[in-house]
């Protein structure tokens, strides 16, 4: 029996990188960085791949695992586009070409080498709940909690959380924290047109820890995350 296709799954690879020159295609444990999770996205027969890029060199090597759409134009390839307006763009480009429409968008960013196929079903277990916009991944927040960081106002230093009093309680009576760990963005169509971003407003997480939340922005991930396989 046919697997029905009812998610769209956007891989961005753009070669534009500050940090790290070409940081998309940088080798680890001998793939290209954003080959990994194309590989991964693979595992999932109810996912449409869409790799998105700018760059023939990229389009070239993701060929090599998948068939690959046409380069994104210009004006979604820079420094501050939102990541919104490029999955919107490559999915009513894909669901014109296919007549039809997804039920879910999942954004895989290519900076996260490390994932587990139990994380991402569980993700699309969880998205099927109708009191649920969509599904981020997170990762705890261990140190440099809101609740200790500062801002500078003329020449002052004040508390970043608005707070009168400075909190000297010990970190571990602080209440947890979490940033997203860029690994899963899994939200409802009609979410994400209505909510126009990528979590909405009832937003159910995944809390990932170790490799898993590695997201590389810079040589010293790169280079962390080298120390796994």
């Amino acid at each position: 029996m046919k697997i029905k296709k009812n998610i769209f799954c956007l891989i961005p690879a753009r070669s534009g990188s500050k940090r790290i020159n070409n940081k998309n295609i940088k080798k680890l444990n001998g793939l290209e960085l954003f080959s990994h999770t194309i590989i991964f996205a693979k595992k999932f027969p109810s996912m449409h791949i869409c790799f998105s890029t700018d760059s023939e060199k990229y389009q070239k090597i993701a060929k090599k695992f998948m068939e690959v759409d046409d380069l994104r134009p210009k004006n979604l390839s820079g420094d501050f586009v939102k990541t919104y307006n490029v999955l919107k763009y490559e999915l009513l480009r894909v669901e014109k070409r296919l007549n039809k429409k997804f039920d879910f968008l999942v954004l895989l960013q290519p900076t996260v080498p490390y994932r587990k196929k139990s994380d991402m079903q569980k993700a699309i277990n969880i998205i099927k709940n109708k009191n649920v916009d969509s599904v981020v991944s997170i990762t705890p927040v261990l140190g440099g909690h809101p609740l200790r960081m500062k801002v500078i106002q003329n020449s002052y230093v004040l508390n970043y959380s608005k707070e009168k009093n400075e909190n000297m309680e010990p970190i571990q009576k602080l209440p947890k924290v979490y940033l997203r760990s860029g690994s899963i963005y899994m939200i409802k169509r009609n979410a994400f047109f209505k909510y126009k971003n990528l979590l909405g407003k009832k937003v159910k997480p995944i809390i990932l820890k170790d490799k898993y939340a590695i997201n590389i922005d810079n040589v010293e991930d790169l280079n962390f995350a080298k120390k796994y396989k």
